[in-house]
Formats: structure tokens, C-alpha cells, sequence
């Protein structure tokens, strides 16, 4: 027996409809150098039918890859709007990527036409004779003349390609499973990833983030969105926004804590969106510039874990709820939200949120041991994480990975346990935890631990080799200006807190975490140096 509901696809073109015609006057807000710029949905959707033709101009007339190099801005959100709509697929190129993986990335998508900011061409136009495919580039906020590419690249600027077009554009119906954009994993273990995403699932992981026990966000928000939108579509809370009609508050280049504070001190969000060491910087900076954070109803942090501290910090310095999420490209990105249940204690709250909170609607979840067997969700078992659902990629593009897939189960690579009500709390990635005398120690705990001594910035814990145990951890810190501390003391801070036989005896002070594109520590740069002997080890 079949249903009786009509067959309507699920498209980014019907989303941008919906969205610039119920909810005209939400905005998108790019701040600048001279302070905030605003444009309507309405506006947003006259300049993406813009774009659209001018698109078309250039012969994007089916699936070629139309790829970003920019900043969180206005411009960014109209080509999120214009391209997938149009039936051509969004490839945003990750601005912070080391250049022979630009170069790699933009091959491997077969990139036609990239729309770039102009702040960003001295990274790009190096990298663009490598480029073979791309036959154009369109340069937001500088004249084509101010620009050298190489033969074969046609440079257009972006408002000359606007100009005179219909603001009107007759979004097509596509195949809800087609193509509508891709993103590319950061590469940390060999070549990066593609991963792409269809119309349809974008649309049903709009759908989860706006859930009240995923973001919750509603018409009467106004985002921060501080995660880039090149990484894992800014979580996607660009086309949420479309959804629901919540505005948007886009940072462009201007990320420090300084920018940052004003943003929130002059334009009031109510949500805010970024990776842990975006608010470490922040808080640091508040500490010395104090600003009013009291608009803040939730403020979401993934990427990495979150340390407690931090948390702790936010909460009762400026009253500000931090909730964690987990994700991955491959997962578009939400897989879990951390909402707690209610009528918990304050602390039994807490500590739920200091998980990487819980499995959301849509996203299957399976715990599983080093010999595939399923493990019980009791929150004690360790095993890595297998996901599976309808925004879950099943394959990567133009690449087999078949250590990455396990009979239809996307394999994480994150380690951890998942309580008996789906809450995922992870210990590790697979690749970072460390195996000390047959048994586990996580390097997040250890973190997170040193993140609470007053004296730390930054802590960062890798697995060396050991003739003894196999491998023991390395805790490479970062101490706060001002500040003095010695190994002895921090591993004295440790001692009550963790087993003793996962008291690390090797320690290093370092000017700065490595971070990867993305903002994570970078424990394979780590691990690097201390094999090239490049760090100062304390041996306790």
C-alpha cells in the first residue's frame, strides 16, 4: 500500500523560497571594519537570483562545482543560497588548509568557478596555475584589474556579475538526492575526504538543528556564527536560519576576542557558535575587557571537547550556558546535542553537559570493540563510535576508504561511551588514545584536568613510546602570561585526581598548541616533534 502524499522534493531551492518569502526581514549582519552591515532575507534572495544568472553566464548550467574561498559574510550566504538551488553544487574550500591540499581539493572536485573575498587572494592566486579546472574567479571586493591569474582563468568582479540581472530565478526541481554541496575533511591522516551532501539531507539536518533538543533555534533568534562556513557548512546553521527565519550574525575576517566582544556587546545574539579555543581566547580577553554577555541564551561549542573549566568559567563569571555537541564532516555535521534532561540537579545537569551530549532524531549510534563485537550502553564500556542515518555519508567521493565503513556503519573513529540514555561521553579519537601496559588512558581527561589548574592556558596530551609500557603520556603546556608553574606541581595537581598509574612523568612547556584547519589541537604536528626531538622534555 502506497501513501497518498504528494511527492514533493526536498531542495535547497524550496528552502530559499521559503525562507526570503516568510521570513523577509530576518537578516544576515557582516561585521566589518567600520562596524556591522545588514541585509534582508528578502534582499539575500533578489542578489542569489543575481547570482544565479550570473552563474549561469559563466556556463554553470548543471552540477559543475562552484567553490568559496571566503570569509563568514553576506556574499558567502547568497552563493549557500544560489548555487545549490540552482542545480550546480557549493564547494567551500578551507581557507586554512596547508596549500598542496587546496591544490588537491580543488582537482580532486573538479572545481569550475570560485567565488573568492578579496582579503584572501594572496593564499589563492599562488595556488590557482595548479588549479586546472577552474575557468573562473569572481572577486568580492576588488576590480578584476587588481588581479593576476594565469592564462585560461577568466577573474570577474562579483558585483559587475550581478549588475543588470533578474532578481528573480526560477529555482528548478531536482532530484532531492542530487548533489547540493561538499566539504572536504581536513586531512589529518592522508589525503582529505570529499564528502557531499544531497538537497535532501541538508534538509532534514535543518530540520534537527532548529529541534528544541538539538539548537532550538527559533524566528526570534539572532547567531553568532563564529564556525567557519567552509567547515562542515558552518554547522549548518546557515540553512537553519533559512528555516525558522533566525538572523544571522557573520564575523567575516574579524575573529579575535576584541572583535569578537564587541559583536556581542553592540549586536546582542542570543546564540553563538564556535570551537573551544575561540571562547579560551574570549574569556581570556573579557577578563581584562569586561563585556555585558547577559544576551546569551545558549552558546554551542564542538570541534573538540570542551573543557570543564571552561564551562564552570562561563557559567559563573558571565552566567553563560555552554552546550557541547559532536559532529563530524561526514555527519553534515550534527550527530548528538547536549540538552539534559529535566528536573536534574544543578550538578548532575553539569555534569550531562560535559558530555558530548546525546544522540538527536535521525542519527543511529553503535558501540564496537576492537574485534567488531557491539558493546552495552551502560557508560562504562569503551569501545569507537559507528554511526548511521539520513544526513550520515555512506562513502566518500571518488575515494573508497573502505577502513572507514563497517557493513553500512560510518566507523567515527572517536572513542568513548554512551550511557543507557544515548548521552556519548568520548575519551578519545582513536588515533590519540593512549595504550599504557595493556590499559587505556584518555587524553582528554588528562586535559581537561590541567585545564583547570589557574596557571595553564592550554594543555595538550599525546602517547610517546616506552620501553616499559609501550606508551606513556606527554602533557605539553601552555602557561598563562604572568604565570609560573613547574612539572612537579602540575603533576602534583594531578595526583588526586586521576589513577595513579596514569601519572604522566613526562612533561614540556611550549609557546603554543599546534592547532589543525579547524581549530583542534594538532597531536599528529605533536607527536612530530617529539620524534624529531624538537621539545624540551621534563622526565618526572
Amino acid at each position: 500500500m502506497k501513501s497518498t502524499m504528494q511527492d514533493t522534493p526536498l531542495s535547497i531551492g524550496q528552502l530559499v523560497r521559503f525562507g526570503t518569502t516568510i521570513h523577509p526581514t530576518a537578516e544576515v549582519i557582516t561585521w566589518g571594519q567600520s562596524g556591522p552591515s545588514t541585509v534582508t532575507f528578502a534582499d539575500l534572495g533578489r542578489r542569489a537570483a543575481q547570482l544565479a544568472h550570473g552563474l549561469r553566464s559563466l556556463g554553470i548550467d548543471g552540477d559543475q562545482r562552484v567553490a568559496t574561498f571566503m570569509w563568514n559574510n553576506a556574499a558567502h550566504m547568497e552563493a549557500y543560497m544560489a548555487v545549490p538551488a540552482m542545480g550546480a553544487v557549493l564547494h567551500t574550500l578551507n581557507i586554512r588548509l596547508f596549500p598542496e591540499q587546496l591544490t588537491y581539493i580543488a582537482e580532486h572536485a573538479e572545481d569550475r568557478v570560485i567565488l573568492a573575498d578579496a582579503s584572501l587572494l594572496p593564499l589563492l592566486a599562488p595556488l590557482l596555475p595548479a588549479m586546472t579546472t577552474v575557468r573562473h574567479l569572481v572577486v568580492v571586493g576588488a576590480h578584476p584589474s587588481d588581479v593576476q591569474a594565469p592564462a585560461g582563468i577568466e577573474v570577474h568582479d562579483y558585483e559587475e556579475l550581478l549588475a543588470g540581472k533578474p532578481q528573480e530565478f526560477d529555482w528548478p526541481e531536482l532530484d532531492e538526492r542530487s548533489a547540493a554541496a561538499m566539504c572536504y575533511t581536513s586531512g589529518t591522516t592522508g589525503d582529505p575526504k570529499g564528502v557531499v551532501y544531497s538537497h535532501r539531507s541538508i534538509w532534514l539536518h535543518s530540520m534537527q538543528a532548529c529541534m528544541t533538543d538539538a539548537m532550538a533555534l527559533a524566528q526570534s533568534d539572532t547567531v553568532l556564527a563564529i564556525v567557519p562556513m567552509f567547515h562542515a557548512m558552518s554547522w549548518g546553521l546557515p540553512y537553519a536560519a533559512l528555516m525558522v527565519g533566525a538572523s544571522l550574525i557573520m564575523p567575516d575576517r574579524y575573529l579575535q576576542p576584541a572583535p569578537l566582544a564587541e559583536m556581542i556587546a553592540t549586536l546582542r545574539p542570543t546564540a553563538a557558535a564556535a570551537v573551544p579555543t575561540i571562547w579560551q581566547a574570549l574569556h581570556a580577553h573579557l577578563a581584562e575587557h569586561p563585556v555585558d554577555l547577559s544576551c546569551l541564551r545558549d552558546v554551542l561549542v564542538g570541534g573538540s571537547a570542551c573543557p570543564p573549566s571552561l564551562m564552570r568559567a562561563f557559567h559563573n563569571d558571565y552566567g553563560v550556558h555552554i552546550s557541547q555537541a559532536w559532529g563530524m564532516t561526514e555527519t553534515s555535521p550534527l550527530g548528538t546535542s547536549g540538552r539534559p534532561d529535566v528536573g536534574l540537579s544543578a550538578e548532575e545537569e553539569f555534569d550531562l553537559r560535559c558530555t558530548q551530549g546525546r544522540f538527536v532524531a535521525g542519527v543511529r549510534a553503535r558501540l564496537v570493540d576492537d574485534d567488531g563485537k557491539e558493546l552495552p550502553w551502560d557508560g562504562e564500556h569503551v569501545g569507537e563510535v559507528e554511526v548511521r542515518g539520513p544526513w550520515i555519508t555512506g562513502s566518500y567521493y571518488r575515494n573508497d576508504a573502505p577502513d572507514k565503513f563497517d557493513d553500512g556503519w560510518l566507523r567515527t573513529g572517536d572513542v568513548g561511551t554512551i550511557s543507557s540514555g544515548g548521552y556519548l561521553r568520548l575519551t578519545d579519537r582513536a588515533k590519540d588514545i593512549i595504550k599504557s601496559g595493556g590499559e587505556w588512558i584518555s587524553s582528554v581527561e588528562l586535559e581537561n584536568h590541567m585545564m583547570e589548574h589557574p596557571a595553564v592556558r592550554e594543555a595538550a596530551v599525546i602517547g610517546v613510546p616506552d620501553a616499559k609500557w609501550d606508551e606513556r603520556p606527554l602533557v605539553a603546556v601552555v602557561v598563562r602570561d604572568g604565570a609560573t608553574v613547574s612539572a612537579a606541581e602540575l603533576r602534583g595537581f594531578l595526583e588526586p585526581r586521576i589513577a595513579h598509574w596514569q601519572l604522566p612523568e613526562r612533561w614540556t612547556f611550549i609557546d603554543e598548541v599546534p592547532k589543525t584547519s579547524v581549530g583542534k589541537y594538532d597531536k599528529k604536528r605533536l607527536r612530530s616533534s617529539h620524534a624529531a626531538g624538537e621539545l624540551d622534555v621534563v622526565e618526572l
